[in-house]
């Protein structure tokens, strides 16, 4: 486990997904997360270490330290991480969780079908290849 970094684990195949983490690398000026695909080998070895199932919880999952964010709570926390007013979204954390999981389950139910999703997962640039596990 990779202590000085938070994890991202992501749908690889997703484009939605793959938005998301490129939004994330550009705000996250205190490098302080690292991404791998779910669908790698790294990705399955967290979801197994987590005791997660994938059919549950099939696009972001946040890893921090010992502990495992799932869903929009993972969202949450990863936003309080970023640079200019994202971290104020972290407010949102006060909405019970079966409200804002409702939300993010219906987009993620949609994503494929919205985005659309890729043959592979995303291969990073040069310059961003130390970012993924």
């Amino acid at each position: 486990m990779n202590k000085n970094h938070k994890i991202i684990l992501f749908d690889g195949i997703c484009n939605l997904c793959n938005a998301s983490i490129n939004f994330v690398i550009k705000r996250d000026k205190k490098d302080a997360f690292r991404f791998a695909a779910l669908q790698s080998e790294i990705g399955q070895k967290y979801i197994l270490e987590f005791n997660i199932d994938p059919n549950e919880t099939d696009s972001i999952i946040l890893i921090d330290n010992d502990k495992c964010y799932v869903k929009s709570t993972a969202a949450l926390y990863i936003s309080k991480s970023l640079s200019g007013a994202y971290p104020l979204l972290f407010g949102f954390i006060i909405v019970p969780r079966f409200f804002r999981n409702w939300a993010y389950d219906f987009v993620a139910k949609n994503r494929y079908r919205w985005y659309g999703k890729k043959e592979s997962c995303m291969i990073p640039t040069e310059e961003l290849k130390e970012k993924f596990l």
